[in-house]
């Protein structure tokens, strides 16, 4: 039959009874590709209850390919009259919703007043049914109603059609919930004229819309589930800003809300609900001077809060102590400017700091947390303003915090073993670390350093005291000056002489300690012993090997030279490194430490330590090489090839022009094996990533020393590269030219590099969808020829593929892939660039020809492919790369560019496919004006960021 393919035949194969098979497939063939009804419900009844998880998968797929067709529109109709069950109602209320989000254009004008009325019949008659139908079908409402520019005040029709029946409510409420939400969804895009012009329209129902909220609570009584609905839905009010905050300021509503709050025997779901909607009022009178009456009733009736909080905390009850300190949280970030412009006076009364800290009091940790955005807020303001007069007044109540933070990170007394790093209250521990490093400059990093010091000196602390204070002191250590510091060299000394009979948690964070103390350790090299012995008693247990190793690691980057002389013990632990139970970043961070070490050894000795750091990793190469062909097993190089990228890319040494490279030598030495290792593992994209990855830091590192290498490894990328295209050998070849592109005996052997590496790529990138199914190769190819541009653009320019190298640019300026994207803009902002930009080099006529050459080919396509990528496809945050592409256009020829402009501009949709109105003549004229007057790249940056908004 027409339209049927195999899949679909299968499909009704797997999905009927025997007997119903042949009718329905000679069924399916008459309707000539419209699916029989009985069929899409028989497949809807398989995706919900086939115990066969393969028969829901291809039920799925069908049911997918279905609602992606034409008929999805009628059959989701017809399901919905039906109303048979809930899962094919839901089915069909879902496919509505989102034909009607991405594929409205495919309905005619003189239809949508139809599918309007058939909806509502459909929320009327379904209202019973499901809560979850229900709100696809209102969803479905509220985006045909944004989309329809016909339809005029949705809300007053919709209040007028259904007010006085009280049992239409819940869905009319769920509607006016919805409406507002999708406002500002990403799944439509309706374009900023014709979201101003709803968002004027529902702020002039606004009041119509609370005054219906609360006639339903005077109507309903004490409705539990009508209460949430007209919560939720004056949030969603709030959230949108379209209340009239005097009028919101006197209403009932407000009243309900909080003594619903106050209340002790409101039930969970409707205290989450007045909370939310509490939260919402208060985010929505961020600018408090213009919303002074609502202002003041929050304020105080937040205030009154306090007493309720008491007993949740009493009656134990954590859901509603989380949705307090939600409440005062969101208080306190909304006054904090007036917190801080007036402390104590007014609305900048210091008791919403107050409710903090009591929730900061609670024993469960979660509490807390919920404040830590508005510390941190409170924090940069007052380093902004760096008022000491303000900073006084804030202090204590931030040492407050400090102290609750320090007990809240103790850990349990019969906790054995090291802290966790990796649950919940191990993040909860590094986001108090994050907030304590953000907030010590107002108590001063030294006063609190000595103070937590004290108390560990004088008292006798549990253990767990002891490891959270020592956690503590590890956040601040890095920013107490280290300069002549008694206190810092007394606690260094201490920490060292601990002895290992302390609990293993206190040893764990003590290491962690010591590592953040390098800079101490610099200052005085007298503790530097001590320090390392302190350090490889830890490394050589396991359940602190790591903590150790991240700790010599701290110290071999900043004490680079006083570590010289301890070099050969840290080659002994580089050679035994396998021995030590370490993660595998802090096995790599032991060798960058030991790299960086190496670099500062004298220039003669440099070769013969690195060859010697290398051997362990070029032994166990060979040797899994050597087990491959005897045995035919493969083993997993990427541990050593990770460790030797590591060694290549800290070994950095000072060599003055004309001295040969230390490193030169043994990177020649190494290289058979690394080359041998890709051949093996060459299908293995992983492994391959990790070899281009380690010859990328081994060319950075030697540099034009690595000229040798040249020749015999592009010949091997090139032709591993036709049988496997890994996008990284593009990244490879990107490093290649960075670094010998502007030799003059290099280019030609580059550009032949170039050319064998784009035939394979513009063959995947050429497949359906190829662009967006290989965005690394997208990336890697453009970052390639960029440095082509950067380092000989007129080799580049001259040869034949800058051709298709340019077309390929022009399809992928649409890709919504961030690096692939930015490196596409890149490209051809630079390439346009070398034709602007006279550096009085000889070649920059010749270039400026070959740019207005390829102009003059591709200059319209580029222009309007870019005006179209930037209103269709891509993300306002790649705009900056695409204002910059366009600035480059037209300082190289303006008055071109402005012809260019106008016609991009002409091809662009006038009309929404409901009928508003998306861009008008007005508009498009000020844009082109905006753009093409502009007198730098940040004008054109603004004007496309406006403009693109009409078609979001």
């Amino acid at each position: 039959p027409p339209h049927h393919d195999g899949a679909e035949l299968m499909f009704v194969l797997c999905f009927l009874p025997g007997e119903d098979r042949g009718f329905l497939i000679l069924t399916r063939a008459m309707e000539g590709g419209k699916p029989n009804l009985a069929l899409v419900y028989q497949a809807v009844q398989a995706l919900y209850h086939d115990p066969d998880p393969a028969g829901k998968e291809r039920a799925s797929v069908w049911l997918g390919e279905l609602q992606r067709s034409m008929y999805a529109w009628e059959i989701s109709d017809q399901l919905l009259q039906l109303k048979q069950d809930v899962e094919s109602c839901y089915f069909a209320a879902q496919t509505m919703k989102m034909k009607i989000q991405t594929s409205f254009y495919e309905l005619p004008p003189e239809t949508h007043n139809a599918l309007r009325d058939s909806l509502l019949t459909h929320i009327q008659n379904l209202k019973d049914l499901s809560p979850i139908i229900v709100t696809q079908l209102a969803l479905a409402i509220a985006d045909l109603a944004l989309q329809m520019a016909s339809w005029k005040g949705c809300v007053h029709t919709l209040i007028e059609k259904y007010n006085n029946d009280i049992s239409s409510m819940p869905f009319l409420i769920e509607i006016l919930t919805v409406l507002p939400e999708e406002v500002h969804s990403r799944s439509l895009r309706i374009g900023a004229n014709r979201r101003t012009e709803i968002i004027e329209d529902l702020a002039y129902y606004s009041s119509t819309v609370v005054t219906l909220l609360t006639t339903c609570v005077e109507k309903t009584g004490i409705d539990e589930k009508m209460f949430i609905k007209v919560f939720r839905c004056l949030g969603s009010w709030f959230n949108l800003g379209v209340l009239d905050t005097n009028f919101m300021a006197s209403n009932q509503l407000l009243m309900v809300l909080f003594q619903v709050l106050q209340r002790d025997e409101t039930s969970t779901n409707l205290h989450e609900a007045a909370s939310d909607c509490v939260c919402s009022a208060l985010y929505a009178i961020e600018n408090v001077d213009t919303n002074m009456a609502l202002a003041l009733q929050l304020f105080q009736g937040v205030l009154t809060l306090e007493t309720a909080y008491h007993m949740a905390v009493a009656r134990e009850d954590l859901d509603k102590v989380l949705n307090y300190c939600r409440i005062f949280t969101e208080l306190c970030e909304t006054f904090l400017e007036t917190t801080v412009r007036s402390p104590g006076q007014g609305m900048g009364d210091l008791r919403t700091l107050e409710l903090l800290l009591i929730c900061a009091g609670h024993p469960q940790y979660e509490v807390v947390e919920i404040s830590f955005n508005f510390w941190y807020r409170l924090g940069e303001h007052l380093y902004k303003i760096n008022d000491a007069a303000l900073h006084t007044i804030f202090r204590p109540y931030i040492q407050r915090l400090l102290h609750c933070l320090a007990r809240h990170c103790q850990l349990d007394p019969d906790h054995e073993g090291i802290p966790e790093d990796t649950d919940d209250f191990g993040e909860f521990r590094m986001r108090v670390s994050d907030l304590v490093k953000d907030v010590i400059f107002l108590v001063g990093s030294m006063e609190c350093f000595s103070q937590l010091y004290s108390t560990l000196k004088e008292g006798n602390p549990s253990w767990e005291v002891t490891e959270a204070v020592l956690f503590i002191m590890a956040a601040i250590a890095k920013s107490v000056d280290p300069e002549n510091n008694p206190t810092l060299s007394e606690v260094l000394q201490q920490v060292v002489l601990l002895p290992e009979s302390v609990h293993m948690a206190v040893r764990y964070t003590s290491i962690e300690l010591v590592g953040e103390m390098s800079e101490v350790v610099d200052r005085n090299p007298r503790f530097l012993d001590p320090v390392l012995n302190y350090l490889m008693k830890g490394l050589r247990e396991k359940p602190l090997a790591s903590a150790a190793a991240k700790a010599i690691h701290n110290i071999c980057s900043v004490c680079r030279d006083h570590m010289a002389q301890h070099f050969q013990g840290l080659l002994d632990i580089a050679r035994a490194l396998d021995s030590f139970a370490l993660s595998t970043e802090a096995a790599v961070g032991l060798l960058k430490g030991t790299a960086l070490v190496l670099a500062r050894l004298p220039l003669e000795k440099i070769a013969e330590c690195l060859s010697d750091l290398c051997a362990v990793q070029v032994l166990a190469l060979k040797k899994l090489l050597a087990e491959e062909s005897t045995n035919g097993k493969s083993a997993d190089p990427t541990v050593w090839l990770d460790r030797l990228a590591v060694i290549f890319r800290h070994t950095n040494p000072i060599v003055e022009n004309g001295q040969t490279h230390p490193c030169q030598k043994v990177i020649q030495e190494i290289w058979p094996v690394l080359s041998e290792t890709l051949n093996t593992h060459q299908a293995d994209n992983r492994i391959v990533e990790r070899c281009c990855r380690c010859l990328r830091f081994a060319v950075r590192c030697v540099g034009k020393g690595s000229a040798s290498l040249l020749q015999p490894l592009v010949t091997q990328m090139v032709s591993v590269y036709q049988v496997y295209p890994h996008s990284c050998f593009l990244y490879l070849g990107s490093i290649l030219v960075d670094e010998y592109g502007m030799e003059e005996g290099c280019r030609q052997g580059l550009l032949d590099m170039l050319q064998a590496l784009c035939m394979p790529t513009f063959q995947l990138l050429e497949q359906q969808n190829g662009l967006r199914n290989h965005p690394d190769t997208v990336d890697d190819l453009f970052r390639l020829a960029t440095r082509f541009v950067q380092r000989s653009p007129v080799t580049l320019l001259s040869s034949s593929i800058i051709v298709h190298i340019i077309q390929c640019a022009i399809a992928a300026t649409s890709l919504d892939h961030r690096d692939a994207n930015c490196s596409v803009m890149k490209f051809v902002r630079d390439l346009i660039h070398t034709g602007v930009a006279n550096d009085h080099e000889e070649d920059f006529e010749v270039r400026k020809q070959l740019i207005g050459q390829a102009m003059e080919q591709h200059g319209q396509q580029l222009v309007t492919q870019l005006m179209h990528s930037c209103c269709f496809c891509l993300p306002p945050y790649t705009l900056p790369d695409v204002a910059e592409v366009l600035w480059e256009v037209m300082v190289f020829d303006r008055p071109t560019f402005c012809r260019w402009l106008e016609n991009a501009l002409k091809g662009l949709p006038k009309e929404t496919s409901g009928g508003a109105v998306t861009v008008t003549h007005k508009q498009l004229t000020d844009f082109h004006k905006q753009v093409t007057s502009a007198e730098e790249c940040k004008q054109v940056c603004w004007a496309i960021r406006e403009f693109t908004r009409l078609f979001r």
